[in-house]
C-alpha cells in the first residue's frame, strides 16, 4: 500500500475506504488459532485486526468494503473441510483467495484458576476440534460433558464467564481470558494442523512462483454416469495433480452437488489453463477462487507432455497444419 493510499486526507480518498483498505477480518474473537495463523503474516503488524463473530460476517465485510482481506479456516488434516467457508466462497458475491496458512494445532484445556481435573464435568470448543480430541477425552474425561461453542477461543470466554469448567483452546488463549492451561499439547493425531486462507475482492492473481495452487467451484451441467469422471479427466488429462475435492450440497434439492477443488499450479500454467477451460465447457458453471502460493512452498512434479513448452509446441504445430506447412505430421 502506497503512501496516497495510506493517508486518508488525500484528495479523491473517502476516509472509510482508507481504514478498510487496512483492516483484516477473522474469525474471533480474540484468541482464536485463526488470529494466531493471522498474525504470521507480515502485513498483518500493520493491519486493525478485526475479529468476527462467525465466518460468514468475516467474509460479508470484505464483499461490503469494510475490510480489505478476512482469514478464515478452510480444511483440518483430521476433521478435512471447513464446510462454513467452502460454502461461503461457493455463494454469495464473489471472493478470491489470495494467500494460504499452515498452522500446527496443539491443544491446551483452559480452567478457571484452582480447578483440578477431577472437577472438570463440563467442556466446550469448536466443533472440528471435537475429533481432534476425543481419544484424549476418553482417556482422562470420559464423563465430561461435551457442548460445542461459536469458537475454542469464545469456549474459553464462556468458561471465564462460569458456563463451563473448561474449553479446548490454543494455549494463548489463556492469558486473554484469565484462564489456566491445566493440560497442554493434547491432539490425538500427530502433525495436526489447520489451513486457512486469507480471502479478497476478485483481481488479477498474483504472478506464478512455480509452487501455486488453484481453487475452484464446480457445478455438473447434468446428472449422468461418469458426470465426475469426465471432470476429472480434464485434471489428469493436462497433468494436473488434485490436491482435494470435497461435493458439497447446492440447496436445490437432495442430491444436487458442488465439486470445491484445489490443484496444483497456477491459472497461468498451460496445463492448468487449459484444464479450467475443458471444465468451463463441461459445466454449468466454474467459480474461480485464485491461484496463489502454497504454504508450503512445494513444486509440482511436471509431466512429459504437460510442461508449457510442450502446450505451446502443439498450438504451434496446429498452426502450421492449418498453415499446409504440416506435412511431416511427426515433427
Amino acid at each position: 500500500m502506497s503512501t496516497a493510499d495510506a493517508d486518508p486526507r488525500v484528495p479523491g480518498r473517502d476516509y472509510g475506504e482508507v481504514m478498510a483498505a487496512s483492516r483484516y477480518t477473522y474469525l474471533g474473537p480474540e484468541g482464536t488459532f485463526t488470529e494466531a495463523a493471522l498474525r504470521t503474516l507480515p502485513e498483518a503488524a500493520t493491519r486493525e485486526l478485526v475479529p468476527m463473530v462467525s465466518v460468514p460476517a468475516a467474509l460479508d465485510a470484505v464483499r461490503a468494503g469494510e475490510a480489505a482481506g478476512a482469514l478464515v479456516p478452510i480444511e483440518n488434516s483430521v476433521e478435512g473441510g471447513v464446510s462454513a467457508t467452502v460454502d461461503e466462497l461457493a455463494s454469495g458475491r464473489p471472493l478470491m483467495i489470495y494467500r494460504e496458512v499452515l498452522l500446527p494445532i496443539a491443544f491446551a484445556l483452559l480452567v478457571r484458576p484452582g480447578t483440578s481435573l477431577d472437577s472438570v464435568k463440563t467442556v466446550t470448543g469448536h466443533p472440528v476440534a471435537q475429533p481432534q480430541v476425543r481419544g484424549w477425552l476418553s482417556r482422562h474425561l470420559p464423563d465430561a460433558q461435551w457442548e460445542s461453542a461459536a469458537s475454542n477461543a469464545d469456549g474459553a470466554r464462556l468458561v471465564q464467564e462460569g458456563r463451563f469448567d473448561a474449553a479446548f483452546a490454543g494455549e494463548f488463549a489463556a492469558a486473554t481470558y484469565g484462564l489456566e492451561p491445566l493440560v497442554t499439547d493434547i491432539h490425538d493425531a500427530e502433525n495436526a494442523a489447520t489451513r486457512f486462507v486469507l480471502v479478497g475482492r476478485p483481481a488479477r492473481p498474483a504472478a506464478p512462483t512455480g509452487a501455486d495452487k488453484t481453487s475452484v467451484v464446480l457445478w455438473l451441467r447434468e446428472d449422468h454416469p461418469g458426470a465426475l469422471l469426465e471432470l476429472l479427466q480434464e485434471y489428469a488429462t493436462c497433468g494436473v495433480n488434485m490436491m482435494r475435492i470435497e461435493s458439497r450440497p447446492t440447496g436445490q434439492g437432495i442430491g444436487r452437488y458442488c465439486f470445491s477443488v484445489d490443484c496444483e499450479g497456477h491459472i497461468a500454467d498451460r496445463r492448468v489453463g487449459e484444464a479450467l477451460m475443458g471444465l468451463k465447457r463441461l459445466c454449468s458453471g466454474v467459480r474461480f477462487l485464485g491461484s496463489y502460493p502454497r504454504a508450503d512452498e512445494v513444486r509440482p512434479t511436471v509431466r512429459a507432455g504437460t510442461t508449457d513448452e510442450d502446450f505451446l509446441g502443439a498450438a504451434d504445430w496446429l498452426t502450421r497444419c492449418l498453415d499446409g506447412r504440416g506435412d511431416d505430421l511427426r515433427s
